[in-house]
Formats: C-alpha cells, sequence, structure tokens
C-alpha cells in the first residue's frame, strides 16, 4: 500500500533531494500524496538542540536499507546533510523538544521536523494506558512504512480502553504472545529478571539498547521470553511492565486492555528509568553546539 513521504510535519522548511523548500511549497505538497516506492525512515528526537542518539539510527537506517534493498547511499553525506539542515531549518516557532524525520528511498531523501507524541510528568509518574493488537510485523528489524500496519495501528489507537485512550499499542504474535509496541519495545520485570522478545521478532530499538546495558547495573539479567497478556494478569502483582522509544524514553504502563498493573512502584524500573535519564543528558551535554 502506498503511503506519503510527509507525516505530521513541523517547521517552515524542509530539505528535500538537495535542496531546502518551503513547507507551503508545490513540492512540499505534493509529497503528502501516496508514494509507491519502498520507504526506509528514522525518527531522531531533537533535543536541546542535538539529535539524540545520532550515530545509533543512521546505523539502523543503513541496515534497514541494506537487508532489503540493492541500493546504496552515503550515510556519511546524509549525517552532514541532516546536521546542516536542523540547525538552518530550527526557529523559534518549534518545540525545544520534538522529533525530526529521515526519509530514504531508492530516488529521495526528505529531512523534516515532525510532531513528537512527548508524554508529560504525570506519565512517568502513575503510567500510560496501553492497548493490544494482534499483528505479526514482516521484517521486524526493517524501519520501512507499510500502510496496512500503519492504519491497523491508527485503528487500535481510536479504540478506548475502560482507563482512557491508549498511549501505545502493544503488539501480539499469532500465538498471543506480546512482544513489541508499534513504536517501542515492551518489557516485563519479574523479580531481578527482565524479559524481552527475541531480536528476531523486534526492531531493534536505539533506547532498548541502552535499558539491556543498564541491566547488570540494578542487580537485573536479561531473559528472552514472552507471555500472553492472561499470563501477564495472573502474575500482575509481581510484574512491572514498561516500554522504551527515544522520542519518549522509559515509560511504565499502567494498564494493558483492560487489566491494571502496579508497574511505577517497582524499584528495579525506577533505577533503570534514572539510568537511562543520565545517560541521554550526558549525551546532550557531549554533543550540544
Amino acid at each position: 500500500m502506498a503511503y506519503p513521504l510527509l507525516e505530521n510535519a513541523l517547521g517552515k522548511i524542509y530539505f528535500y533531494d538537495g535542496a531546502f523548500i518551503s513547507a507551503n511549497s508545490s513540492v512540499a505538497i505534493s509529497l503528502l500524496n501516496p508514494f509507491e516506492e519502498s520507504t526506509y525512515y528514522e525518527t531522531i528526537r531533537f533535543k536541546s538542540g542535538v539529535l539524540l542518539f545520532l550515530e545509533d539510527h543512521l546505523d539502523r537506517l543503513v541496515r534497514s536499507v541494506s537487508s532489503t534493498e540493492d541500493f546504496a547511499f552515503d550515510v556519511f553525506k546524509v549525517r552532514e546533510l541532516l546536521c546542516d539542515f536542523v540547525v538552518k531549518a530550527y526557529d523559534s516557532s518549534l518545540p525545544t523538544d520534538c522529533n525530526v524525520r529521515v526519509v530514504i528511498t531508492r530516488v529521495h531523501t526528505l529531512f523534516y521536523f515532525c510532531e513528537a507524541n512527548i508524554p508529560d510528568k504525570f506519565s512517568f509518574i502513575n503510567g500510560v494506558c496501553t492497548r493490544t493488537l494482534n499483528w505479526e510485523r514482516v521484517s521486524p528489524n526493517v524501519k520501512v512504512f507499510r500502510g496496512e500496519y500503519k492504519e491497523a495501528v491508527a485503528r487500535a489507537f481510536s479504540m478506548q480502553t475502560k482507563f482512557g485512550k491508549p498511549y501505545e499499542i502493544i503488539l501480539s504474535d499469532n500465538k498471543g504472545k506480546l512482544y513489541e509496541g508499534s513504536k517501542s519495545n515492551f518489557f516485563a520485570i519479574i523479580g531481578n529478571e527482565v524479559y524481552s522478545a527475541p531480536d528476531s521478532k523486534i526492531l531493534i530499538g536505539i533506547t532498548r539498547q541502552r535499558v539491556l546495558s543498564s541491566l547488570e547495573k540494578v542487580g537485573c539479567k536479561l531473559v528472552t521470553d514472552m507471555f500472553t497478556l492472561a499470563e501477564l494478569s495472573n502474575m500482575r502483582e509481581e510484574v512491572a511492565l514498561f516500554i522504551s522509544s527515544t522520542p519518549f524514553d522509559i515509560l511504565p504502563i499502567a494498564s494493558v486492555d483492560d487489566i491494571e498493573f502496579s508497574s511505577t512502584s517497582n524499584l528495579k524500573l525506577q533505577q533503570i528509568m534514572r539510568i537511562y535519564s543520565d545517560i541521554t543528558n550526558n549525551y546532550i551535554n557531549d554533543h550540544r553546539r
């Protein structure tokens, strides 16, 4: 299914095929039309003037393209152009904490600022509401626009649970095992063990890599396994659930569908969240111009 190159864009200027273009130009408006070719992308958080974990995002973009296509692009040139774009295109009308979308096709390169669903402080304190969707992604390690998947996720987001509108959609496989979020990685903490789906089933998240590296510091070990919602419900007094993604860091899960969890009180999760906050702050301080 064809999908537009441009989605939820912010700002007055985009970068398209080697040139800066006005958001009101006919070229920019044409990018809202469905595009037939395979489209690869990365959504990078732009916080306090820094593209957060830029190198990791570009490495993943290279892997996405090379795993399915026979064309190559100059990632060093993309990095140079992208850094130039955020300096020249950012203006005071944009949030200080937003996202930058990098889109690559066989013939096109596009950069633009875009909306970021940044949670409020109460979401980190109280956790977020989530909803499940039975959907197994094709080539989960590849970030590519897939129209059918995006439409299914959009429908799931429109359906409320008894706890309200979902912040994230948690995907389940054909056995009902929960394995990742629609835009995040999914974890369960039980005692000193942190459970995550096998790498082969998920998109290897940038934040996830740093979560895994923090486990030893908090006295936890990684277990590669998954649970159904019913299994998690039976353990809800002892399990803490959370999601991770660069655009929103680490968020405790307060509910999945109509089942409530007490994730926010878990001390291991609180420690992991603090460690990740330190990692991001240190990265920003080290890369601020």
